[in-house]
């Protein structure tokens, strides 16, 4: 029986180790490689086919999102799973938006990542309940869409990440990028949300949900 051979992208050595762990103890998968990041998923893929790609949403430099978009773009039938710390309502939606076919939070059972592989591998999409309304909504087209769907994907990154209170610089520092940057982004969001300051997206992030 051939096995399904998984490359594992997630910039925790630890966290990889966890997923290789829970992945050994089935008779039908192998994790064939590991990569730290974007670039190192990028170089592994062009170099052998894999049959499914376990993707972290937040890896340093490029995000997992803009991995996701690039590796679709090349290899459109490559299926990708995508893991997350973050709530299914941050992150999933533009996650599937870009391709994925489904989104694991972390903190999700074991079992219910073998399962998630499996569908996947059979041609199918993966989503947990809980999130299964939400995308019947956010992806109509017709519905109206919500301010923050005018943001990048890397705007709503740091958008998300102002509003739980966090500096300019601390956003930087997190995600390995220049202060002038960050402080670029932050203006894109006020302009393009038609905001004024910090406050008022920490009130839009609460308001909406978006975080904890």
């Amino acid at each position: 029986m051939k096995k399904i051979e998984i490359l594992i992208a997630d910039d925790h050595p630890i966290v990889r180790e966890g997923f290789k762990q829970v992945i050994s103890e089935t008779d039908d998968m192998i994790v064939a490689d590991e990569a730290s990041n974007g670039q190192e998923v990028l170089a592994l893929v062009r170099k052998r086919e894999y049959d499914l790609i376990l993707l972290d949403i937040s890896m340093p430099g490029r995000s997992g999102l803009e991995v996701l978009k690039e590796l679709k773009s090349e290899y459109q039938k490559l299926p990708v799973l995508i893991l997350s710390i973050y709530p299914e309502e941050q992150y999933a939606v533009r996650a599937f938006r870009a391709g994925a076919s489904g989104y694991l939070t972390k903190a999700s059972a074991p079992n219910e990542l073998i399962s998630a592989i499996r569908k996947i591998v059979h041609g199918g999409r993966y989503v947990s309940e809980s999130l299964a309304e939400k995308l019947t909504y956010y992806l109509d087209e017709d519905v109206s869409k919500p301010l923050h769907d005018l943001l990048s994907d890397r705007e709503y990154q740091v958008m998300l990440m102002l509003g739980s209170g966090k500096t300019v610089k601390e956003v930087a520092e997190i995600l390995f990028l220049s202060v002038k940057t960050i402080s670029t982004y932050r203006s894109h969001i006020l302009e393009k949300m038609k905001m004024k300051n910090n406050a008022e997206i920490t009130l839009y992030v609460v308001k909406n949900k978006l975080i904890d």
